[in-house]
C-alpha cells in the first residue's frame, strides 16, 4: 500500500470531532475540502452547521481555510459566506501548491491539519506536503461529475486501508 494514500485519522465527517482533538494536537489551522466535507457542491452558501463549526473552531484559536480543487467563484462565494480565507484549484493531489500556500502564510506543519473526503486527492496531497490529514466519509450521497472517477479509486483504497486496519478513528489516536 501506498503511504500516500494513508490518513493520520479518520472520522465520519469533520462536524464529530471534538474540538480537544485539534489542541490535543496543536492545531491551529485546519486546511478543508469543500465539496463533501465542509457542504454538497450543491450548496452555493454556507450552511449553518458549517458556520457554527467555523464560529467554535474561532473561539479555540483554530483557523480554518478552504483549499480545493474546485474553481474560484464557487469556492469565493462559498468562502465568503463562511467568512473564511480560500484557496481555489489547489491541484491536489499534487503538493506544489499547498507547499506554496504554507510558506507564504508561515504556517507551522505541525500547527496544520489537512481534511478531506478523498483518499486520492485530499489525503495524497497532505502526505505529499508532510502534513497530517484526517480522511472523512462523504456528507451527501452525490457527487460532482468530476468526482465520480476519483471515487472509482477511491473504495478499493478505503476497503484496503481499513482491512489493514489503517483507517484510525481519530479518537484512538
Amino acid at each position: 500500500m501506498l503511504k500516500c494514500y494513508i490518513p493520520y485519522a479518520h472520522a465520519k465527517s469533520i462536524f464529530e470531532i471534538d474540538f480537544n482533538f485539534y489542541t490535543k494536537l496543536g492545531v491551529k489551522y485546519i486546511f478543508i475540502d469543500l465539496d463533501n466535507t465542509l457542504d454538497s457542491y450543491r450548496q452555493a452558501t454556507a450552511t449553518d452547521r458549517a458556520l457554527s463549526l467555523k464560529e467554535k473552531l474561532s473561539k479555540e484559536n483554530i483557523e480554518l481555510i478552504i483549499t480545493s480543487n474546485n474553481r474560484g467563484k464557487r469556492v469565493q462565494i462559498y468562502a465568503d459566506s463562511l467568512g473564511v480565507r480560500y484557496f481555489p484549484s489547489i491541484g491536489k493531489p499534487f503538493a506544489k501548491k499547498l507547499n506554496k500556500l504554507i510558506r507564504e502564510l508561515n504556517i507551522n506543519r505541525n500547527e496544520l491539519i489537512m481534511v478531506g473526503d478523498q483518499v486520492v486527492t485530499d489525503v495524497c496531497a497532505a502526505n505529499r506536503a508532510n502534513i497530517r490529514s484526517i480522511l472523512t466519509d462523504k456528507i451527501v450521497k452525490e457527487d460532482q461529475p468530476t468526482t465520480r472517477v476519483n471515487r472509482l479509486l477511491d473504495k478499493p483504497l478505503r476497503k484496503k486501508l481499513n482491512k489493514k486496519g489503517l483507517l484510525k478513528d481519530w479518537r484512538e489516536i
